[in-house]
């Protein structure tokens, strides 16, 4: 009734509504699980979904797997799996080539058992322990590792979410899905090609940002924004910001003084510094010690007014300097970098309350390797910020993990108990036989080893929920059921017929390289689940079309559906190392655009070798 009305056809409007999605997700204004839960809702409006079915996509058996490899993922990292694995990587020594070669191979290995992000995750606090200790620019490491986690999810079934969704779509169609290792063929030959090319030339591809060796337990990974407050006791107090940089001996530059909530440009400040100003400054962890014992400057004295002031908003009370002193004794700074499923993303320090809920303190703040305008209370968080925090020795690993933040600094790897460490791989190694002989679908065998796990305790009942990536389920369960309107509208058949019609003259592979392509540039754009949903139906109209087999044009687009090289918002992989390496958006394609080509030139003939157009 709803297309009726409006009197346009089924197709234009799932063009409509794809077109203004594809728009949104580029935009990143909204978070993409809102704006997929978006499309869902309109379609359901325009008629294109059927109410009944508009959340059928939340029992999908693509989404259970996905929920489940995580949970299972998480019980790795808990029982101390990937733990041995990256005390052994730590022995690279110092050749670049021995640590790329050591990092990118393994994360390569976990990303095909677990989820990439994840291994990624693991794996990132080993690669800037390595880079600190061998005196190298973790901008050199930190690419390659994103890079080599996409590629070794291509290896199996359940290595990333495409290849999950590809399998599903093909059972949907012909009864028979992709088994646990139907995309390995495929995916070993694509991933040790990729790992070739980025330790034996890509990595030099790759800026090298110059990072300097800090305190025993610092890296200096970024330029941060820091807030500064000048004390009574400060040698600062009564200096010119000109007189402050002759007593450093160093030139730090100081981009605003705040005074009375009025905030003046340091170039334009040239009185004296008062008690209770406060210096915006960019500064490492070096010169933050530098100004710290020179002057008598501290980023703590400030954050815990502030924290004062949110416990007390009626209060009227001004606190006095003594007041504001912290004891430093027993705290300890890190280094972190706010992961893609962090609590903290938009949100503010006021209204996570660090202080009082987590016994953290923000010193400062980086992102992108580039400058922050506002007040460190007033920064809302974003995926791939490197934050400066100040924390008890004895909590601060539990607080970030329950933020949901990666620590960079150097820490020691602590190993499960064994006992869990053998369960842990057992019962994987359980499910995957019951997957192998079909005696089980893919995802009730995760989903059984997933609730064994929790069961027996190798992971606790809350750290299971919290493992489960809620926005990447809500995307999925959403664009889902759009992804099958975009088939049943007629949508997929007009896609296909244009490259048809364009690739007529031409060979099947040819028009099999312009779809792969197409994804891989639409994968750089959108997350790599969206991807997949929307090319699916396309890939099997155009097999249709030239009348070959489906299975190597399903093939093609799990495989570049999940390489998103060119961008930082690509992959959350790609986002997650954007500040720690201090990387810019322009630097993923210079890497990236050479490995995209490798990756079609190696993927093309083993696809056309394992699975042959005439089936």
């Amino acid at each position: 009734m709803a297309i009726e009305a409006i009197g346009l056809a089924p197709s234009t409007l799932i063009f409509i509504v794809l077109g203004l999605t594809l728009a949104a997700f580029i935009w990143g204004r909204f978070r993409y699980d809102l704006v997929a839960l978006a499309a869902l809702l309109g379609s359901v409006m325009l008629g294109l979904v059927p109410a009944d079915d508009a959340f059928a996509g939340f029992g999908h058996p693509a989404v259970i797997t996905v929920a489940a490899v995580l949970v299972l993922s998480r019980g790795f990292e808990r029982s101390g799996v990937v733990d041995v694995i990256a005390n052994q990587v730590m022995k690279a020594g110092e050749r670049l080539l021995l640590q790329l070669l050591a990092l990118v191979g393994t994360v390569v290995v976990l990303s095909g058992i677990m989820n990439n992000v994840g291994a990624l995750a693991l794996l990132l606090p080993v690669a800037m322990r390595l880079a600190r200790e061998n005196d190298t620019s973790p901008s050199l490491l930190l690419m390659p590792l994103a890079f080599g986690s996409l590629l070794g999810g291509l290896t199996t079934l359940i290595g990333t979410p495409p290849n999950i969704i590809i399998a599903t779509y093909r059972g949907n169609i012909t009864g028979e899905n992709f088994s646990m290792f139907s995309f390995s063929p495929v995916g070993v030959a694509v991933a040790l090609a990729g790992l070739a090319f980025i330790v034996l030339l890509g990595w030099r591809l790759t800026p090298k940002r110059n990072s300097q060796a800090g305190s025993a337990d610092m890296f200096d990974t970024a330029n941060y924004l820091v807030e500064l407050k000048v004390s009574e006791e400060s040698k600062a107090n009564g200096l010119t910001l000109q007189q402050l940089r002759d007593e450093l001996d160093e030139t730090i530059p100081v981009l605003a003084v705040v005074r009375d909530d009025s905030r003046r440009a340091g170039y334009s400040f040239h009185g004296v510094l008062r008690q209770g100003d406060i210096l915006l400054l960019e500064a490492g962890p070096d010169e933050l010690q530098l100004l710290e014992d020179k002057v008598g400057l501290s980023a703590v004295a400030e954050l815990e007014e502030d924290t004062a002031e949110d416990e007390a908003p009626d209060s009227d009370e001004q606190g006095t300097p003594d007041d504001d002193a912290v004891d430093t004794e027993g705290l300890q700074l890190v280094e972190a970098v706010v992961r893609n499923d962090s609590m903290m993303l938009n949100r503010s320090v006021r209204q996570l309350r660090l202080n009082h809920q987590f016994g953290l303190h923000l010193v400062a703040v980086a992102r992108d390797g580039g400058r922050l305008k506002q007040r460190l209370r007033d920064i809302r968080f974003q995926t791939g910020d490197v934050l400066l925090l100040q924390g008890s020795e004895n909590e601060i690993s539990d607080s970030l993990s329950t933020l949901g933040c990666l620590p960079l600094a150097s820490r020691e790897l602590h190993l499960g108990q064994p006992r869990k460490l053998a369960l842990s791989i057992g019962i994987f190694a359980l499910a995957i036989v019951a997957m192998l002989f079909d005696l089980l679908p893919a995802s009730v065998a995760m989903s059984t080893a997933a609730l064994v796990s929790l069961l027996i305790g190798v992971l606790p009942l809350r750290e299971g929920y919290h493992a489960i990536d809620g926005p990447v389920i809500v995307l999925l369960a959403a664009m889902l059921p759009v992804g099958e309107a975009l088939e049943t509208s007629g949508g997929a058949d007009i896609i296909a017929n244009s490259l048809l019609y364009f690739g007529a003259d031409w060979p099947v592979v040819v028009s099999l390289c312009g779809l792969f392509m197409l994804c891989m540039l639409l994968s750089n754009i959108v997350n790599n689940a969206a991807a997949a949903l929307l090319m699916a139906p396309i890939a099997v109209s155009l097999a249709n079309g030239f009348d070959v087999a489906m299975e190597p044009f399903l093939m093609a687009v799990a495989v570049s559906a999940s390489c998103a090289f060119l961008t930082p918002i690509g992959h959350q992989s790609n986002t997650l190392v954007l500040g720690p390496g201090g990387y810019r958006f322009g630097d993923y394609w210079k890497l990236g655009l050479p490995l995209s080509v490798v990756v079609m030139a190696t993927a093309i003939p083993v696809i056309l070798l394992v699975w042959p157009l005439s089936g």
